[in-house]
């Protein structure tokens, strides 16, 4: 009989979104409880999902007999939470990023490993059906190496966005702008595909909205396999797009362009050769997909869960984020390129926050470089 899993959700903003992926497979999971500090939030959340338990108070939530705890809080309390709710014998599904340094995430990585405890992040992108069908490919040995890498994150995030939320566009609350927020999951996708970065120029400005953090980024990067990559970011764009392409030496992968959603389909495998293109036709005749995004996600833990096997997503591909997080930062601010991997002596192992927002203070730039 399968076993259901036992979830309380911490935050019901983006958690609203988990809830329904742990909805959408009811033999699977059961979601018990929601704590919010938002009283009508909560209410109405837990009213629309069916969630009788309720809780205003985190270490309330943490008193349940649950299986997994699934933070889905404003990114600045992220780690304090994840800490908290494994030293009090919590498995955790944690929203990006998972802390505010590397020193935060190896502080997890030590606390998950000394109690035994699952910590699972959510990079729900990388499920997607289109992203499944380009592993499946690379799987079956007709992609070959990765040469170059592009990936576009144009959204539009305006006045409305930030003044519905005060933690929004500050350092505190959301660690950073659109490196950390929006562009996160693409960068993710990209790493899961191409392996590890080696080394990262970035620039940075806030001239769309004015904020302390970021709203423009390019990003220039190499990867340890030899693959080049690029990104470019904005916050500004009145045509909202997400476009990731990766080539390959006998293939080409390219996303649509949803927003919101890169790793879905539509992905084409375009190529010139019609014998090559109909092998790549041929590899992908015994594709059979996964379900997708949060449902993707929390299936792919259920089963390592209850049958054994990897997680889906690790906090080791969470450190990954962070680390290109504080390459980012650290070659925003210096101009250098920032080589990985990054260790405890690097300026930014502990953060970068406390050097961002003296930046801002100090040099006024609500639309320069940050």
């Amino acid at each position: 009989m399968t076993r259901r899993l036992k979830i309380g959700v911490v935050g019901g903003g983006i958690g609203a979104s988990h809830i329904e992926g742990y909805q959408a497979l009811p033999d699977l999971f059961e979601v018990v409880a929601l704590c919010d500090i938002n009283d009508a939030r909560r209410g109405e959340v837990a009213a629309k999902y069916g969630i009788t338990d309720q809780d205003a108070r985190f270490e309330d939530m943490l008193a349940r007999d649950l299986d997994f705890v699934d933070i889905c809080t404003p990114s600045g309390v992220h780690h304090g939470q994840v800490m908290q709710a494994m030293a009090a014998g919590h498995n955790v599904v944690i929203e990006k990023p998972v802390g505010k340094s590397l020193a935060e995430v190896d502080a997890q990585i030590a606390l998950a490993e000394r109690t035994g405890r699952i910590a699972c992040p959510i990079f729900q992108y990388r499920f997607g059906l289109g992203v499944q069908r380009l592993h499946h490919l690379i799987a079956k040995g007709v992609a070959g190496p990765a040469s170059v890498a592009t990936a576009e994150t144009h959204w539009f995030r305006g006045a409305a966005y930030y003044g519905a939320a005060a933690w929004r566009g500050t350092f505190d609350g959301e660690l950073g702008g659109c490196l950390t927020t929006h562009a996160i999951h693409i960068h993710d996708m990209m790493c899961e595909i191409l392996g590890p970065i080696a080394r990262v120029h970035a620039r940075t400005a806030r001239r769309v909205n004015g904020n302390e953090t970021e709203d423009m980024a390019i990003l220039s990067l190499e990867f340890a396999s030899g693959a080049l990559g690029t990104s470019s970011v904005t916050l500004g764009s009145r045509e909202e797009m997400s476009r990731l392409r990766v080539c390959f030496r006998d293939l080409v992968g390219e996303s649509g362009r949803s927003p919101y959603n890169p790793g879905h389909e539509p992905w084409t495998f375009p190529h010139d050769d019609p014998a090559a293109a109909a092998r790549i036709a041929a590899a992908l005749s015994d594709f059979r997909p996964l379900p997708e995004r949060f449902p993707g996600q929390f299936l792919r833990l259920h089963r390592a869960v209850t049958e054994g096997g990897p997680l889906p997503v690790t906090l080791a591909d969470a450190r990954r984020s962070v680390e290109l997080l504080t390459a980012a930062y650290w070659s925003s601010r210096t101009g250098e390129e920032v080589r990985l991997p990054i260790g405890p002596d690097h300026p930014f192992y502990h953060g970068w926050l406390d050097t961002m927002k003296q930046d801002f203070t100090t040099k006024g730039g609500a639309h320069g470089r940050t």
